[in-house]
């Protein structure tokens, strides 16, 4: 992993608390997160959020990245704040990286919250296609169907303040980054690597994602032993934003147990 990158992070809460790292969706950065960080903190947890290689504050290396890239920026920072075993709630592109994790460095898992991702997410050419888009027009060209993605149109017609803000997270993200990350996602099938992951686990599917519909979220809960899947009525891609006290009290409860 030598090729590591120091991703951008903030830490929240007790020094001494078990550490939770909060990993984003593609397009966004560790503001996404925000709505959990209060919550976990009063319960004694230290929240780890970061932003993505490529996003956000981080770096932008030349792409296009892997999987295995965006798993060693994460230990890597892991190693940065001292940290032997953390959970690990994880959001699309995040989750992703979080399922790397778990088969990969299972050793530093304490427990895996995967948040409307998937394990297979097709089809490739959609990926190509996007990053060719986003590296001739910017990430503004993608950030409206971005946040149609992100959040229903319920919730959009009701806070146009916070889609304002969704979007405007979403072309802040360097076009190099964001695209040379689409790459990992164009090439990732991690169905077959399901079986292998022994990490304590909680899926959380979104009953309107229109991205990472409640079927992905179904193969990874049947795929990990041991999982459980719970879905969240009236949140699209970015659950955690448009529902943040269920996704909250979800999480809060399966860290809990791990206690």
């Amino acid at each position: 992993m030598s090729d590591a990158v120091q991703v951008h992070s903030v830490a929240d809460g007790p020094a001494d608390g078990p550490v939770v790292v909060f990993s984003g969706s593609l397009g966004s950065d560790h503001r996404m997160w925000e709505p959990q960080v209060k919550p976990l903190t009063d319960r004694g947890f230290r929240v780890l959020r970061y932003d993505t290689r490529g996003h956000g504050a981080s770096p932008v290396p030349p792409g296009p990245y892997t999987l295995e890239d965006l798993g060693g920026d994460l230990l890597a920072l892991l190693d940065e704040h001292g940290v032997e075993r953390a959970h690990f709630v994880g959001l699309s592109l995040g989750g992703m990286t979080g399922m790397w994790l778990g088969v990969n460095a299972p050793d530093r898992v304490e427990s895996l919250v995967l948040c409307c991702t998937s394990a297979k997410l097709g089809p490739p050419e959609m990926w190509a296609d996007r990053a060719k888009t986003v590296r001739e027009k910017g990430t503004g060209a993608v950030a409206e169907a971005g946040v149609g993605r992100w959040v229903t149109p319920g919730f959009a017609a009701a806070h146009p303040d916070k889609v304002a803000y969704l979007r405007e997270m979403i072309a802040a993200v360097p076009a190099e980054g964001y695209a040379a990350a689409c790459r990992p996602i164009e090439r990732m099938d991690l169905v077959g690597d399901l079986p292998k992951i022994s990490a304590r686990t909680l899926v959380i599917a979104g009953a309107e994602d229109p991205a990472t519909p409640v079927e992905h979220a179904e193969v990874i809960a049947d795929g990990i032993p041991g999982a459980r899947l719970e879905t969240v009525e009236g949140a699209a891609h970015l659950g955690n934003f448009e529902q943040p006290e269920r996704f909250t009290a979800l999480i809060l409860d399966h860290l809990e147990v791990a206690r």
